[in-house]
């Protein structure tokens, strides 16, 4: 929200200045976001179960009523977190299988990220931590395969786009395809947070094989 109003210099002049009042809407929204971005430093630190939202609140400098304002509890919150750490990685992926090469050069480009991005320990320890409370929460159960069909067809949609443009995207069932390299991803991702040294080149491979029929 933003108005203007007339004063006066010291000489006389008249100055129009434009003021801007942030809205409730836009205070929640900024409220909302420091709260994931402190929770997120604080479950990859800690941990879930460590973690508690007066801590969080505390750390944001908000009280914990701010906390339920925006969220239902520290449950929605992790979902929150967990989010933004998908998003996070589904940029990385995009970028890389929409770089103006060839196939063969965007599964390179992929096969670069993955080395970094796959399998980081704090991430794939929050996952596994958070993914355990399914068993217990049906809310939690609810979102995961929401979220993970969500995953999916991105990754189908990305899957069509680029044989398309390689034009053999007869020779694949996207759906498919995305099934299985998200399964592999979540894997090697598991494998690599214990043994960092294992290498991708075995998902990029895979990919090959999916994507073209071939190594």
């Amino acid at each position: 929200m933003s108005w203007a109003t007339t004063v006066r210099t010291d000489e006389g002049d008249a100055v129009t200045v434009e003021s801007t009042r942030m809205s409730r809407a836009d205070r929640q929204a900024q409220t909302r976001q420091r709260l994931i971005e402190v929770a997120r430093e604080m479950f990859l630190a800690d941990g879930y179960a460590a973690t508690s939202l007066d801590k969080v609140a505390v750390r944001a400098g908000f009280s914990k009523g701010a906390v339920y304002s925006n969220f239902s509890g520290k449950e929605e919150l992790c979902m929150a977190v967990l989010d933004s750490i998908h998003e996070t990685q589904i940029q990385g992926v995009v970028a890389a299988f929409t770089l103006d090469t060839d196939l063969d050069g965007r599964i390179e480009a992929f096969a670069a990220w993955a080395r970094e991005g796959l399998g980081r320990p704090r991430w794939t320890a929050l996952e596994v931590e958070f993914g355990a409370i399914a068993r217990q929460s049906p809310y939690v159960a609810t979102e995961l395969v929401k979220r993970h069909r969500e995953i999916r067809a991105a990754i189908a949609q990305l899957v069509r786009q680029v044989t398309t443009e390689a034009g053999i995207a007869d020779r694949v069932d996207a759906d498919q395809a995305a099934t299985a390299l998200l399964s592999l991803g979540i894997g090697l991702g598991t494998l690599r947070s214990l043994d960092h040294t294992i290498d991708v080149a075995i998902f990029a491979d895979t990919m090959r094989v999916l994507l073209r029929g071939q190594r």
